[in-house]
């Protein structure tokens, strides 16, 4: 491979030339370890109290709720309001929060539902930052380096699901749950400063006074009259609700594959193999600035990932016979679908933020937050239930087979999505590449 070609293999670094938007990516870098420390504590002190998947599965529903509501009238939030202050105020928010995770597990609380509750108010503050922060980044990077900003953002996030679980994991163990969540609190500091570096950004052409539930119904309407959009949303909550496992690897990793009930390593590896694919997919994802054909990727890449979570529930079913090899395969097919899901991810926000108007764009990210974290959310109750009757192993192959069923189907109704395509070349331009 030659050197010219090299920039088209490895990732675009183009938008961290914005230097807003590298503030607010190094930041993560710190921010995102310790809030996957919370992500992986969270379920295993449920199960830890209850020894029940049935539980760490209901934590879906607590996070669920207040992902659709504050999801989405945060969305109309960020349509009117100063984005900057909707972030710091948010920011604020999750700090304080994880700072009261700490302080329950350190007063040595096995109460599930305080821990659910805290758990709730965590969703509903990441729920309004979230539209808010997808919402700024059309203002600080290139419309045509939208992929590559997302791939980025995803690369980091995703490194940070590797070395959160792999540390939690080994630490539980060994310092408990408390410090886990002190060190996510702390970390999150890295973030509020980066917030409140950022310029005043308001909305061009918002509306005058507090949204209410006309703004919110706006957006909806506004999402109707763009079939690609739409779709973008059905497609990630087929993957997500149908082929997401994740409730199950506590369970998986003790029964199936002879971890300790509390922690190991194992445990750690299963949560960290989809973030661990995904970093890999982040490294070389130089082409994804080069593909035109986005809606055609994004479905090719589903299917991937629903092919890998049916193999994934079949090496779990065969773990009995051969455990070390299976856990292999497993782990494996969670990589291969890690790196599927980032390629969709990234092509899927940019088809939002480049196509939605500034006016709606907060709405539209609203939605989109409630469909990528509130999709997992669904999976986790219904992988929960449906492997207390059938068994873990089932439950995730299973799942995996209607992904790729459900996907092609859309594919063949909503033929638009698939031919959905965008200019690859920057302003100006006269000729494609870098």
């Amino acid at each position: 491979m030659t050197t010219r070609r090299l920039p088209r293999l490895f990732a675009d670094t183009r938008p961290l030339r914005s230097q807003h938007f590298r503030r607010l990516w190094v930041a993560n870098i710190i921010t995102v370890v310790g809030a996957q420390l919370t992500v992986v504590a969270v379920p295993a002190q449920i199960y830890a109290d209850t020894n029940s998947s049935a539980y760490v599965g209901l934590a879906g529903v607590f996070g669920l709720v207040p992902l659709i509501v504050f999801g989405l009238y945060g969305g109309a939030l960020a349509d009117v309001f100063d984005r900057r202050t909707l972030l710091i105020i948010t920011t604020v928010g999750l700090i304080a929060t994880s700072g009261l995770f700490w302080l329950q597990a350190a007063a040595g609380s096995t109460n599930v539902w305080l821990l659910l509750s805290l758990f709730s108010v965590q969703q509903a503050f990441f729920a309004v930052n979230q539209p808010t922060r997808s919402a700024v980044l059309p203002k600080i990077v290139e419309p045509h380096l939208l992929p590559a900003a997302n791939s980025l953002n995803s690369t980091v996030m995703m490194a940070g699901g590797i070395a959160g679980p792999l540390l939690a994991g080994v630490l539980i163990p060994v310092i408990g749950f408390e410090w886990l969540y002190l060190i996510d609190t702390f970390t999150l500091f890295a973030t509020l400063g980066a917030v409140i570096r950022l310029p005043r950004l308001p909305v061009l052409e918002a509306a005058a006074g507090v949204p209410g539930l006309k703004a919110v119904v706006e957006g909806f309407a506004y999402l109707r009259t763009q079939p690609v959009l739409l779709m973008s949303f059905v497609v990630d909550l087929i993957a997500m609700v149908f082929g997401m496992p994740r409730a199950l690897f506590p369970e998986i990793a003790h029964v199936d594959f002879g971890g300790p009930e509390n922690g190991g390593i194992v445990f750690a590896l299963l949560f960290a193999a989809i973030p661990a694919g995904a970093v890999i997919g982040g490294v070389f994802s130089g082409w994804v600035s080069h593909v035109e054909r986005q809606g055609r990727a994004v479905i090719v890449s589903i299917v991937v990932w629903g092919l890998a979570m049916t193999v994934f529930g079949l090496a779990v079913a065969l773990a009995d016979h051969w455990r070390t090899p299976m856990l292999v395969v497993a782990l494996a097919m969670l990589v291969v679908g890690g790196a599927a899901d980032m390629a969709s991810a990234a092509f899927r926000t940019s088809m939002l933020q480049a196509a939605a108007d500034d006016a709606m764009r907060g709405r539209l990210q609203g939605v989109f937050i409630v469909v990528v974290a509130g999709g997992p959310r669904i999976a986790d109750t219904l992988h929960g239930a449906t492997a207390a009757a059938t068994g873990a192993a089932a439950a995730s192959a299973g799942g995996g087979v209607l992904v790729v069923v459900g996907v092609v189907l859309v594919s063949l109704l909503v033929p638009s999505f698939v031919r959905y395509r965008i200019s690859v070349r920057p302003p100006g331009s006269t000729a494609g590449g870098r």
